[in-house]
């Protein structure tokens, strides 16, 4: 038996720690030339942080790392692939408007007498790609090329500056299975090569399909590293959870609410034949007053286009919406909020929080906008409604002056559901309200779902946990390759394995474009 060479890679008692929320605890990693190493773990676990902290992004609190040998701290990304370690990010840190050839090179143009031998760096961006088992035209502008494509772009300037350490964060979330395929070529090429390579995903198959061994990360701390060969696809789901579910059980025993018991009457909204090109087939969808509708299905799947055109955020250019009965056309997000229709995005920081604002002022925003900027809301209606809410969901620090973005993730989702719930919404959007919070948290903003409910708001579901999914939820619209395939009453007899069924065989047929006509969605109520 071969000997194993001595890990290229080692990360030793790594710890993090952000305002209000410890990342990374005492966490040790180690990485072998030639091997696809699979890091696991929920979402929060501190995968991220980790792949943030070996490549400088953030600075380590304590801790060591030491690469081929060498100990090294990296106080930018630019320093890390100095040293051979590079990051291939699911978007793709390119400039779109420049050429393939001059991404590649891009700082490291070959040059003479001070001017860019474009022929010399076409030839050799070519023959690089061409190692990749990529033929295109290197002088094409990147933009006009796919997703899958630049990533493979990405991946030869990576090993073009000799790169001995490749991090894939999330690379196959956006790829056919085609693409998957070229991908996990060009993957097993360079691992061949001495290459090593370390894989963040969250398909488990894929996975178990390309990688050598997995290390699981949970709540910021190293759960274990194992062979994949010798580690079984419930037994990693397992010490992903951990044990943490039993702080779920109370909710977990509440008995599914029936159907019959909200489903009664003329709905709130209902979505007649919508559809976006190119991003959500023609689907039907409708939510009673106390509904709660989950919307299931893969990364990818079209669960947060669906949300968006609900809210405006997206214009839909097919179908129509009737809220109460009456058609409306829900433009933009103003006219939803005029409907009493609230959105929260499953990308806080980007979409939902301004950072630099103040919990304060976080929360009053939607109910401002609503009301318009001439008519701004005193200052003694926002201490009134702020403090409220921060008492109703227990927001910490209870400091209505803090800076939002040194709040714990958990309080931050609190948050951005304050300011919703400010504007009294009758449809609330929740888009991963619980992706990347502690299990208290979670457990918090899940009763939270289940009493708005109970109190007659609509609410439309998205989680990519099914077991969330099936303990909140009424019914249950599945989709796959971005059309809804069916609509499940949530009773006694639907469970994770026949939603997953239902994914997997595509309800009968899977979608042979986004768009397509009236027969299309004969089987959305399948």
């Amino acid at each position: 038996m071969t000997a194993q060479p001595p890990a290229i890679l080692t990360m030793t008692g790594i710890s993090k720690e952000f305002p209000g929320v410890r990342a990374l605890d005492n966490v040790d990693f180690r990485l072998f030339p030639g091997e696809v190493h699979a890091l696991m773990g929920e979402n929060g676990a501190g995968k991220s942080t980790l792949i943030k902290v070996l490549t400088g992004v953030y600075g380590i609190d304590a801790g060591t790392v030491v690469l081929q040998d060498r100990p090294v701290n990296f106080h930018a990304p630019s320093q890390a692939q100095q040293a051979g370690v590079s990051t291939v990010y699911q978007e793709v840190n390119l400039c779109s408007n420049l050429s393939v050839a001059e991404n590649i090179f891009l700082g490291r143009q070959p040059r003479r007498l001070g001017r860019i031998q474009w022929s010399v760096m076409n030839r050799r961006a070519a023959e690089l790609l061409k190692r990749l088992e990529l033929n295109i035209d290197v002088t094409r502008q990147l933009s006009t090329y796919s997703l899958a494509v630049q990533q493979l772009v990405a991946i030869a300037r990576a090993i073009d500056i000799d790169a001995k350490v490749l991090i894939l964060d999330e690379p196959t979330s956006s790829l056919d299975a085609d693409e998957v395929a070229q991908l996990f070529r060009v993957m097993r090429q360079l691992k061949s090569e001495g290459v090593a390579l370390l894989f963040v995903t969250h398909f488990l198959d894929q996975v178990y399909e390309i990688s050598d061994r997995i290390t699981v990360l949970r709540n910021g701390r190293l759960v274990g590293e194992y062979p994949t060969a010798e580690l079984p696809q419930l037994e990693l789901i397992s010490l992903m959870i951990g044990k943490e579910l039993a702080d779920l059980e109370k909710l977990e025993e509440q008995p599914k609410r029936p159907i019959s018991a909200v489903e009664t009457g003329q709905p709130f909204i209902q979505a007649q034949g919508v559809a976006r090109t190119g991003a959500v087939a023609p689907f039907d969808l409708s939510l009673h007053p106390g509904e709660v509708v989950g919307l299931a299905g893969l990364l990818g799947s079209g669960r947060t286009e669906t949300a968006r055109l609900f809210f405006g955020a997206d214009r839909a250019d097919q179908g129509q919406f009737l809220v109460d009965g009456a058609p409306v056309a829900i433009r933009g997000p103003m006219t939803a909020m005029s409907k009493a229709i609230a959105f929260c995005s499953e990308n806080r920081r980007t979409e939902g929080l301004v950072g630099e604002l103040t919990v304060r002022e976080n929360i009053i925003l939607a109910l401002q906008a609503a009301r318009g900027w001439t008519r701004p809301l005193s200052r003694k209606r926002q201490d009134e409604l702020v403090d409220r809410y921060i008492r109703t969901l227990q927001i910490r620090p209870a400091n209505p002056e803090a800076q939002v973005r040194n709040l714990s993730g958990g309080n931050q989702q609190k948050v951005l559901l304050a300011r919703w719930l400010i504007t009294e919404p009758r449809l609330l959007i929740l888009d991963e309200p619980t992706r990347g919070i502690d299990v208290g948290a979670k457990a918090e903003i899940q009763k939270l779902v289940v009493e708005l409910s109970d109190g007659g708001m609509a609410v439309l579901f998205i989680s990519a946990e099914l077991e969330e999914v099936l303990r909140l939820s009424h019914k249950i619209a599945v989709l796959r390759d971005r059309r809804v395939v069916t609509e499940l009453v949530n009773d006694d007899t639907v469970d994770a394995d026949r939603i997953m069924n239902a994914i997997a065989s595509g309800a009968g047929r899977p979608a042979d474009h986004l768009v397509a006509g009236p027969s299309d969605t004969d089987e959305v109520a399948a």
